[in-house]
C-alpha cells in the first residue's frame, strides 16, 4: 500500500477524472445563493427579497433533493443527474433574466425555486466511492475525508468567485458562470460511466432470482426517515447544520460592528480553510475504534473548540484573535461531518446511497438556515459577542445527539439475541410433548 493513502484513490480507473467533473460541479454550490443576493438587492434595492427567495429555494431544495436522489439510486447518475442539472440551469436562467428586465416579485421565487432540482453530486462522489472501495473501510474513511475537503474548499471558494465576478464584470456574472461550472462539471461527471455504482432496479432485476433478498427489497421502498439510527443522525446534521449557520451570520454582523465588514469573507475563509486541512490530516490518519465512539469524540472536540470565538471576542475584541479562533474551530468540524457522513453510509440500505447522503446534506443545509435565523436574532437582541453562543449550543446539542445515538447502538445487539418464539402449536395437537 501506497504510503500516501490518497493516491490510492486515485490510482483506480476513472477517479481522477470523476472527481474533477465533480469539483467543476461542486463549485457553483457556494456561489449561486451569494450571486442571487447580490443581483436582486442591486436591482431592487432589497436584501429582504434577496433573503426571501434564496430561503424558497432553500426550502424546495429540502422538499426536492430527496427525490430527485431517489430517482439516481433507481435509474443510475447519468440519466438522472443530466436533466435535473440542465432544469436547475433552467431556473437559474429564468431568475436572471427576470431580474434583468424587470419582472414580477413572484417569478423570482418560481425561478429560484426551480434550481431544487441540482442534483447532489458530493453524495453522488461519495457513492462512487463506497461502491469502488466496497469493503476496504480505510480507503473510504479517506475517501469521505477527501470529499469533505472539497467540500469546504468550494463553500470556501465559492462565494469570494461570485462576489468577484458580480463586481468586477456585471451583477449577473456571478449567476451565467455558476450555470456554465455546474452543467459542465455534471456533463464531465456523468460521462465517466465505468465508475458509476449500479442502479437499484439493475440490482432488483439481478437479484429476483434469490428470493432471501425479500426483506431488503421491502427494506428499499420504505422511506429512509425510519431506517434504524437515520432520524437521530439527520437531527444530528441540524445541528451541526446550525453551527455554520450561526457561526456565519455572526462573524459578518462581527465584523461589520467593528468597522471591517469587508474582512468578514477572508475571517469565515480561514474557518472553512482549517476544515479543509483537518480533513486531509484526518483521512491520512488511520481510525481506531469503533465508529460510533469516534463520532462522539469527534462532536466533543467539536463543542469544545467552538468556545474559542466566544471567548475570544469576549476577552480581547480584536478581529485578528477571532480570526485565529475560528481557524482553530474549523479543525474540529471536518472529522465531525467525516465520521458522521460514514454513519449515514451504514445506516442506509444498499442500492439507496445517494438518497441516504442527500438527505443528510439536506438536514445540514436545513440546520444552516435555521443556524443562520438563530445568529441573526441573537445578535439583534443580546449582541454579536453574545451571538457565538448559538453555535456553542448548537454544537453540544451534536454532541449530546451523537452519544444518545451511540448509547443505543452499543445496547441494540443484547435485543437482537433474545430467543425467537416458538409458534403455539394447533389447538387439536396435544401439548403434553
Amino acid at each position: 500500500m501506497p504510503h500516501n493513502p490518497y493516491s490510492r484513490l486515485f490510482a483506480i480507473p476513472g477517479a481522477t477524472a470523476f472527481t474533477l467533473g465533480n469539483l467543476v460541479a461542486r463549485l457553483p454550490m457556494g456561489m449561486f445563493s451569494v450571486s442571487a443576493v447580490i443581483m436582486i438587492s442591486g436591482a431592487r434595492g432589497s436584501y429582504a427579497l434577496a433573503g426571501a427567495v434564496t430561503a424558497t429555494g432553500l426550502a424546495a431544495t429540502a422538499v426536492v433533493a430527496p427525490w430527485t436522489a431517489r430517482l439516481v439510486d433507481r435509474h443510475g447518475q447519468a440519466r438522472v443527474a443530466v436533466p435535473a442539472a440542465l432544469i436547475a440551469a433552467l431556473g437559474s436562467l429564468s431568475l436572471l433574466l427576470c431580474v434583468r428586465y424587470g419582472a414580477p416579485d413572484w417569478t423570482l421565487f418560481a425561478s429560484y425555486a426551480a434550481t431544487a432540482t441540482t442534483p447532489n453530486t458530493g453524495g453522488m462522489s461519495r457513492a462512487r466511492w463506497a461502491h469502488l472501495l466496497k469493503g476496504d473501510a480505510r480507503a473510504v474513511h479517506t475517501a469521505n475525508s477527501f470529499e469533505q475537503a472539497v467540500d469546504e474548499l468550494c463553500f470556501m471558494l465559492g462565494p469570494v468567485l461570485a462576489a468577484f465576478l458580480c463586481g468586477a464584470l456585471f451583477p449577473q456574472a456571478g449567476t451565467l458562470i455558476g450555470v456554465i461550472l455546474l452543467v459542465t462539471g455534471v456533463l464531465v461527471f456523468a460521462a465517466q460511466r465505468a465508475t458509476e455504482p449500479p442502479p437499484q432496479n439493475h440490482q432488483k432485476r439481478t437479484d429476483r432470482a434469490d428470493r432471501t433478498d425479500r426483506a431488503d427489497t421491502s427494506a428499499a421502498t420504505k422511506s429512509l426517515l425510519r431506517a434504524r439510527g437515520m432520524p437521530v443522525l439527520l437531527i444530528g446534521f441540524l445541528a451541526t447544520g446550525a453551527v455554520f449557520g450561526s457561526l456565519e451570520v455572526v462573524t459578518i454582523a462581527y465584523a461589520d460592528e467593528q468597522g471591517h465588514k469587508a474582512a468578514a469573507g477572508a475571517v469565515l475563509a480561514l474557518q472553512a480553510a482549517g476544515s479543509c486541512v483537518a480533513g486531509l490530516v484526518y483521512g491520512a490518519a488511520e481510525p481506531r475504534g469503533p465508529l460510533g465512539r469516534r463520532h462522539v469524540l469527534c462532536a466533543a472536540a467539536m463543542a469544545a473548540v467552538m468556545t474559542l470565538p466566544l471567548l475570544a471576542v469576549a476577552a480581547t475584541g480584536s478581529l485578528i484573535a477571532l480570526s485565529v479562533a475560528l481557524l482553530c474551530a474549523g479543525m474540529a468540524t471536518a472529522p465531525t461531518m467525516v465520521t458522521a457522513m460514514t454513519l449515514a453510509q451504514r445506516r442506509t440500505p444498499e442500492g439507496r446511497l445517494n438518497e441516504g447522503m442527500t438527505l443528510a446534506v439536506t438536514g445540514l443545509l436545513g440546520g444552516i438556515a435555521c443556524g443562520a435565523a438563530g445568529g441573526g436574532w441573537a445578535v439583534e437582541h443580546l449582541g454579536t459577542a453574545a451571538g457565538y453562543g448559538v453555535p456553542v449550543a448548537a454544537a453540544c446539542c451534536a454532541l449530546l445527539l451523537s452519544s444518545a445515538q451511540a448509547c443505543a447502538t452499543s445496547t441494540r445487539p443484547l435485543r437482537r439475541r433474545r430467543p425467537r418464539r416458538r409458534r403455539p402449536a394447533p389447538p387439536h395437537v396435544s401439548n403434553a410433548a
